[in-house]
């Protein structure tokens, strides 16, 4: 594997299509180890959580009926939810931009005897024939990591039949107005919520090494409806009482104010 650049700053600027695939690309297979030593108990290897606010789908049920569905999960990781949803009857696929994450996922693969199919893709550019899935969804992955997330929401469209449910969720768009921080200085609002310039991790070149960007509430519904779908539900998970562990920006003394995770429910028009 090539060495991956290492982040000396940090800044808002403008990044495009090309770079922040990229970057994103590079950061998850560098990061992939890392990310799921510190996470991978909480998400587990056959298990299905939406968000760090321990949402689960077994409760939620907001994929709907998966019983002998095609599933595709967009920016998979590991792919614990797809492995999740083969124990539930369904046929699911999983894709990721990231080599580092599928290997991961080939791991829990091989410790659970749980095998789907992986594939590596740029959500914004899915390698499926059209109307080819029953549902599609991504647990935080793919969509605050791609440019033209309005082109991903047309994607994802179009490998779905009429009638399809494409469910997302991502950091909830009012977090952006706040510093990730876990404690009492994540309280303050210090960004304006409409400034959508990317946030950007930059090594000693000057090169992109994190990407992610931001879209409001509007802009979401949006890039929904113009991609052909109609929003069935926004789900905002509240912090659970007794549920203490931090997650990155995400802590039960920032969970009891604001809303941390928000999920987009769609279904695509007949």
């Amino acid at each position: 594997m090539a060495e991956i650049p290492r982040a000396v700053g940090v800044a808002r600027r403008a990044e495009d299509v090309a770079s922040t695939v990229r970057a994103n690309r590079q950061w998850w297979d560098g990061d992939a180890d890392s990310y799921h030593a510190a996470h991978g108990a909480f998400l587990g290897d056959a298990d299905f959580v939406w968000s760090p606010e321990r949402l689960r789908e077994q409760d939620a049920h907001l994929l709907g009926n998966v019983t002998a569905a095609r599933v595709l999960e967009v920016g998979c990781g590991a792919a614990m939810c797809s492995r999740w949803l083969a124990t539930h009857g369904a046929r699911p696929v999983a894709s990721d931009v990231s080599a580092g994450m599928l290997r991961h996922a080939r791991a829990g693969a091989a410790r659970t005897g749980i095998d789907v199919p992986l594939v590596q893709a740029d959500a914004q550019y899915l390698p499926f024939a059209s109307a080819s899935f029953d549902i599609a969804f991504t647990a935080f992955g793919a969509v605050a990591f791609v440019a033209d997330s309005a082109r991903l929401m047309r994607e994802v469209a179009r490998v779905l039949r009429p009638g399809g449910r494409w469910v997302f969720a991502t950091t909830h768009p009012l977090r952006w107005s706040f510093p990730d921080d876990p404690g009492p200085d994540g309280l303050t609002a210090t960004m304006p919520y409409w400034d959508r310039t990317p946030y950007v991790e930059y090594a000693d070149s000057g090169e992109a090494t994190y990407v992610e960007h931001h879209r409001t509430l509007g802009d979401r519904v949006r890039e929904i409806a113009a991609a052909g779908f109609r929003l069935v539900d926004l789900v905002e998970p509240e912090w659970p009482a007794g549920h203490s562990e931090e997650w990155g920006q995400w802590s039960p003394l920032r969970g009891a104010i604001l809303p941390g995770t928000a999920i987009y429910v769609c279904e695509l028009s007949g």
